[in-house]
C-alpha cells in the first residue's frame, strides 16, 4: 500500500531555523474560528480593508483594550509591533533573567494577541535594561538597524494608520518609550523612501506611505496628555457574539503579562481613548478619516466583491455553516481572479481560506508522544483528520515539509466522513544532519549589548521560529483544492490539566550542564580558612543509545582546549552521567575567565561535539520554552574574605543570590510563611529576603513585628529592592522604623559610586570596598532606592546618573536594639549571577556584619 511505502521512506526531517513572515505563521497568531458566532464575525471582517499598526516599546506597552477594538469591532488587520521582547525588565514569577525573560514575554504577548485578534511583531532591539533617555537608548540599540526592522514590518504589513503609545519626548516616561516614538516617527517617512533601505525592496516588499500616524495619548502614571480638542473614540463598547465589552477582553489580554505582575480587572463602561496626528493628514472624526477601507479601494471588481460578500451574510445558517460553503467557493475565485495585486488580495483569500475550513468543520492535528526529536532516532508520529459537518470533503495527502524538501507524500483520496476520526501513524528517523531548534534571534551572538544580530530580512519581524516539521494536508471540498499546514507538535495528557499541545523542538543526542555559574576559587576568611569549593560537576545527558564509546571530555575557554580527558562512556537514552573535575588540577597555572565543557566522540566515521545545554522555561500560561546555549561558568580568582553564617531566605520573585551566598561559603535554608517565628529565626544569624518579596507575601507585612523583634534580638534582616510600597492595595511594613522606597534608579551601569563612609564596616570588613569593585555592573547601578533617607538610616553610598541629582538610597542601614536592618536597592541579583566580582564583596560585608554591643 502507498502509505505504509511513504511510511517507511521517510528517512530525513530538516530543521527550518529561522523564522520567515509567510501568511501561515501570521494567521497562527490569530485565534482560531472556533464556532458559528466566530465565523460570521469573521464573515464581516471580509468586508474591511484596513489595517492598523501599533507601536511601542515593550511587552505590556500596548494598549489592551484599543487592539480588541480595532481588531474585533472595527474588523481592521491590527498588529502590535513590540521593539523588544522585555529582556531586561524584572520577573515576578521566575527566576529567569535577560534573554529568557524576553522568552516568557515574547509568549505572553501571543497569548495576549490570541485573545484580542491581533497579530504580533518584533524588531532586533534588545532591552538592555531601563533607560532615562532616548540618547542613552539609542548608543545601545544599532538606531539604524531597529529603523530598518520597523521599516520592513511597515513595508510588510502596509498599515493604513501607524499608532505611537508615546510621544517623542520626556512625557513618554523614559528612554525606551521615547526611542519608539523617534524611530516610529522616522519610520512613517522612510518606510516610503525608495532611497531608503533600498536592498529590502529587492525582498519582495515596496515603499509604503502610511496615511497618517497618530499618538494615542494616555492617563495612567500620574501623567494626563489627553484632552478633549482630540480626536476621542469609546473603546470600551460591548460585543454580544463576545459577550464582552472589549475592556473586558483587554483586562483578559493584559493579564497575560503575568512576569510583569499585570492582572487587570474586565473593565466595563465607556473606555475612552484619545489621539493627536503626529505626521500624515490630520484626522478628525476618526482614526481611517480619508481611507477607503471597503470593497470600493479595489479598482473597477470591488464594488461586485463586496456585493457577494453581502449576499453571504445576508444568508449566512448560525445552526450549519457549511451553507456557506459554494458562495464562499465562488467568492475565493472573485477574488482570485482579479488583476489588482495589492496586499489585499491575497489577505481576504487567506481568510476565506480559513472560513471554508471552519464552515466545513475540518479539524487536523500533527502530533507526536515524543518531547523531544532527536538527530539519528526515531519519532513516531500520528496524523487525526474530522470532518464535523455534512460538507462534501475529500482528503487527498498528506506531505511533511522540512527546510528545502517534502520528506512525506502519501496520496489517500478518500471521502471522509461526518464526524469520524480518520488518523495514521507512522515511525520515521530524524536524519543525523538534523539542525537543532533555536530561536532565530539567539541563532548568532548578540551584535552589540543593544542588538540581535538578525541580518536575513526574511526573519525580522517575526515573533517565533517556525516548527521544525510541519504537515500539510491537502483535501478537495465542492471541486476546490483546500491546503491545511499543521506544524508537529508535543501531545500529553496532564491529570490536572488535561490535554496539552507544545511545541516540538529538536535537540542534540547530548546536552551539557555545569554545576556552578560562577566559580569562586579565592575564598578565605580573615584567618586565611579556605572557603572555596574548587570542584566543577560536568553533567552529560544522554538523549541516545550507545554502548562503550571513547569520548573525550574537556574544558575550554573562547574555543581553546585548557583540559582534556580520554574515557569510555556507555550512554543510555534519558540518563545523566556526572563527571566532577577539580580546577586546580585540571587547570594548573591557567587563569580563565570563563570556561565551558565539551563531550567528543566519533560514531561511524564521523565525529561529533557537544558543548551546549538545553534550557526549559514551564509556566502554564504560556506553551513551553526550549533554547540552546552554553553553559559557562564565571572563574573568578581574586581574593574575597567571608565570614560563614548561618543565613535564612526569603525567596522574592526569583534571583540567584542564595547560590552566591552559599559560594561564599555560608549555610543557606530557605525559609516559609510558617517559618516566620521568633523561635525559628534566632537560630540564624541573618535573614536575607529576596527582591519585591515584600509586593509578593502579604504574610511579610502580617510578620513585621516578629522580624523586628528578631533584629532587636541581635539579628540582621537585608531586604532587597521593593517595586511599590504596596502588598495588593495594602501598604507594607518594612523594618522597624518608617519606610518607603521611591521610584528612583540609578540606571547607567557604569556611574561614578561614592563612598559616604569608606569606614563603614558594610564598606571595609572583611573586604575594603572600592570603586574598583563597582567596574563591570551589568545593565543598571540600582533600582527604587530609599529617597529621601531619614534619620535613623544611614546612607553608604552616592551615585547618580548623567544630569540626575546626586541619590543616596541605594544602600541604607540603621542599628534596632542588638541587630540591624538593612535595604539594598543595589541590584546585587544581577551582578552575582554575571560574575562581578565586586557584588560578592559587597555581599560578603552586608552578611558579615555583627551584632551592636
Amino acid at each position: 500500500m502507498l502509505i505504509n511505502t511513504a511510511m517507511r521512506s521517510l528517512i530525513a526531517l530538516f530543521f527550518l531555523e529561522l523564522m520567515v513572515l509567510v501568511p501561515t505563521q501570521l494567521k497562527a497568531q490569530n485565534p482560531e474560528l472556533n464556532g458559528s458566532a466566530a465565523i460570521f464575525q469573521q464573515l464581516q471582517k471580509l468586508q474591511v480593508l484596513g489595517s492598523v499598526l501599533y507601536i511601542a516599546a515593550h511587552p505590556d506597552d500596548e494598549n489592551n483594550s484599543l487592539l480588541p477594538y480595532l481588531a474585533r469591532e472595527k474588523k481592521y488587520r491590527t498588529a502590535y509591533l513590540s521593539l523588544t521582547r522585555g529582556d531586561g525588565g524584572q520577573n515576578l514569577i521566575g527566576p529567569e533573567q535577560g534573554v529568557e525573560l524576553g522568552l516568557i514575554r515574547t509568549q505572553e504577548l501571543l497569548a495576549a494577541r490570541q485573545i484580542d485578534g491581533a497579530e504580533q511583531y518584533f524588531t532586533s532591539a534588545y532591552e538592555f535594561g531601563f533607560s532615562k533617555t532616548a540618547n542613552e537608548t539609542l548608543q545601545y540599540w544599532d538606531r539604524r538597524k531597529v529603523l530598518a526592522d520597523m521599516v520592513w514590518v511597515i513595508r510588510k504589513f502596509q498599515p493604513d494608520i501607524i499608532v505611537n503609545r508615546f510621544p517623542p519626548d520626556a512625557r513618554a516616561g523614559h528612554g525606551h518609550h521615547t526611542s519608539s516614538a523617534v524611530l516610529s516617527i522616522e519610520a512613517f517617512t522612510a518606510a516610503a523612501d525608495p532611497n531608503q533601505f533600498p536592498e529590502q525592496l529587492k525582498q519582495g516588499v515596496f515603499v509604503w506611505q502610511a496615511k497618517r500616524l497618530v499618538w494615542n495619548t494616555f492617563n495612567f502614571g500620574g501623567a494626563n496628555t489627553t484632552s478633549e480638542n482630540q480626536l476621542k473614540i469609546d473603546a470600551g463598547v460591548y460585543n454580544p457574539f463576545l459577550g464582552q465589552s472589549y475592556g473586558e477582553v483587554g483586562g483578559e489580554a493584559r493579564s497575560m503579562h503575568k512576569s510583569q505582575g499585570e492582572g487587570r480587572p474586565r473593565r466595563k463602561g465607556p473606555v475612552f481613548e484619545y489621539f493627536t496626528t503626529i505626521a500624515g493628514d490630520t484626522a478628525k472624526t476618526s482614526l481611517m478619516d480619508g481611507i477607503t477601507t471597503d470593497w470600493s479601494r479595489i479598482p473597477f471588481a470591488g464594488k461586485a466583491i463586496e456585493q457577494s460578500i453581502q449576499q453571504i451574510i445576508h444568508q449566512y445558517n448560525f445552526i450549519q455553516p457549511s451553507q456557506s460553503i459554494n458562495d464562499l467557493i465562488k467568492l475565493y475565485k472573485q477574488i482570485k481572479a482579479l488583476s489588482y495585486g495589492g496586499i489585499w488580495k491575497e489577505q481576504k483569500l487567506k481568510e476565506i481560506e480559513s472560513l471554508l475550513l471552519a464552515c466545513a468543520g475540518i479539524v487536523v492535528e500533527a502530533t507526536t508522544e515524543a518531547e523531544y526529536a532527536i538527530p539519528g532516532e526515531k519519532l513516531g508520529i500520528q496524523f487525526l483528520v474530522n470532518k464535523r459537518s455534512e460538507a462534501p470533503v475529500q482528503l487527498n495527502k498528506i506531505q511533511v515539509y522540512t527546510t528545502n524538501s517534502v520528506e512525506y507524500d502519501t496520496s489517500i483520496n478518500k471521502l471522509l466522513q461526518n464526524n469520524i476520526n480518520y488518523t495514521i501513524n507512522y515511525v520515521g528517523q530524524v536524519s543525523l544532519d538534523q539542525p537543532v531548534s533555536q530561536p532565530y534571534w539567539l541563532a548568532a551572538p548578540m551584535k552589540d549589548m543593544g542588538t540581535f544580530d538578525v541580518t536575513n530580512y526574511q526573519f525580522i519581524g517575526g515573533a517565533n521560529s517556525p516548527p521544525p516539521f510541519t504537515a500539510q494536508f491537502t483535501f478537495t471540498l465542492n471541486g476546490m483544492e483546500l491546503v491545511v499546514n499543521k506544524p508537529i507538535q508535543y501531545k500529553y495528557i496532564d491529570l490536572v490539566r488535561g490535554e496539552i499541545f507544545q511545541p516540538l523542538n529538536v535537540i542534540p543526542r547530548v546536552v551539557v550542564a555545569l554545576d556552578k555559574n560562577v566559580l569562586l576559587t579565592n575564598v578565605q576568611t580573615p584567618n586565611k580558612k579556605n572557603l572555596s569549593s574548587t570542584g566543577l560537576l560536568l553533567q552529560f545527558k544522554a538523549n541516545f543509545t550507545a554502548t562503550e564509546l571513547p569520548v573525550t571530555i574537556s574544558l575550554k575557554e573562547a574555543g581553546k582546549y585548557l583540559y582534556s580527558k580520554d574515557t569510555i562512556l556507555s550512554f543510555g537514552t534519558g540518563s545523566i552521567y556526572p563527571y566532577m573535575i577539580q580546577l586546580k588540577d585540571a587547570l594548573g597555572r591557567q587563569k580563565p575567565a570563563t570556561i565551558y565543557a565539551e563531550l567528543k566522540f566519533q560514531l561511524n566515521g564521523k565525529t561529533y561535539a557537544f558543548d551546549q545545554l538545553l534550557k526549559t522555561i514551564k509556566y502554564d500560561h504560556i506553551p513551553s520554552i526550549n533554547y540552546l546555549d552554553k553553559d559557562q561558568a564565571r572563574v573568578i580568582d581574586e581574593p574575597i574574605l567571608s565570614i560563614p553564617k548561618r543565613v535564612g531566605y526569603i525567596v522574592g520573585a526569583g534571583d540567584k543570590v542564595p547560590e552566591a551566598l552559599q559560594q561564599l561559603g555560608h549555610s543557606v535554608n530557605i525559609l516559609s510563611e510558617s517559618d516566620i517565628v521568633e523561635a525559628k529565626l534566632a537560630t540564624y544569624d541573618v535573614i536575607v529576603v529576596g527582591i519585591r518579596a515584600y509586593n509578593i507575601h502579604e504574610w511579610l507585612t502580617n510578620k513585621n513585628e516578629i522580624l523586628n523583634r528578631y533584629i532587636q534580638n541581635g539579628g540582621h534582616l537585608i531586604v532587597q529592592y521593593l517595586k511599590s510600597n504596596l502588598v495588593g492595595n495594602k501598604r507594607v511594613k518594612v523594618g522597624p522604623y518608617e519606610f518607603a522606597m521611591s521610584n528612583i534608579r540609578v540606571t547607567e551601569e557604569k556611574a561614578p559610586v561614592k563612598m559616604l563612609q569608606p569606614n563603614h564596616s558594610m564598606l571595609s570588613f572583611p573586604n575594603k570596598i572600592e570603586e574598583k569593585d563597582f567596574d563591570n555592573w551589568v545593565q543598571e547601578r540600582s533600582t527604587y532606592q530609599m529617597e529621601p533617607v531619614k534619620a535613623p538610616y544611614e546612607t553608604l553610598l552616592q551615585m547618580n546618573d548623567t544630569n540626575d541629582k546626586p541619590t543616596t538610597g541605594s544602600l541604607i542601614t540603621t542599628k534596632y536594639g542588638k541587630g540591624h536592618f538593612t535595604y539594598v536597592s543595589l541590584v546585587l541579583f544581577r551582578q552575582l549571577p554575571a560574575g562581578v566580582t565586586g557584588s560578592y564583596k559587597l555581599l560578603a560585608n552586608l552578611v558579615s556584619l555583627t551584632p551592636n554591643k
